[in-house]
């Protein structure tokens, strides 16, 4: 049996002000609403085997390929990070990765997962500052 396969991404991934519209205004025109395959909130951007059927605009036969959790206005203004992908079981065996789920979101801005600038990471202080 496959299970869903979840990957922290660490550092996370940072989209910049202008990556970032590159990519929801993509998700936003490729709606699973209407005939696309992602269902983008500001929260969670899922990706579907194709377009919602169901009556009043739900899920239908529409399967989950995977999910991205993102944060948006984070960490400045106006960007997105990227912080942990699932692939779901049926993606794994419909031969999704989670790196090709991140590739597929991101292709608009002509970026992959492994070329998306990451979040600076600051090493923590040298010393315990509460000792003495």
């Amino acid at each position: 049996m496959i299970s869903d396969d979840t990957r922290i991404i660490r550092p996370a991934a940072v989209l910049d002000e202008r990556l970032a519209l590159i990519v929801v205004k993509e998700l936003e025109r490729q709606d699973v609403a209407f005939g696309g395959v992602w269902n983008a909130t500001t929260s969670l951007w899922q990706r579907y085997d194709r377009p919602w059927d169901g009556a009043d605009g739900t899920r239908g036969s529409a399967e989950l390929i995977g999910s991205i959790a993102v944060m948006y206005d984070t960490p400045a203004r106006r960007q997105i990070t990227i912080y942990k992908v699932t692939a779901t079981e049926y993606g794994i065996t419909s031969g999704w990765t989670v790196d090709g789920i991140c590739d597929e979101a991101l292709a608009s801005a002509e970026i992959t997962l492994a070329t998306c600038p990451r979040a600076d990471l600051t090493a923590p202080p040298p010393s315990d500052p509460f000792r003495k």
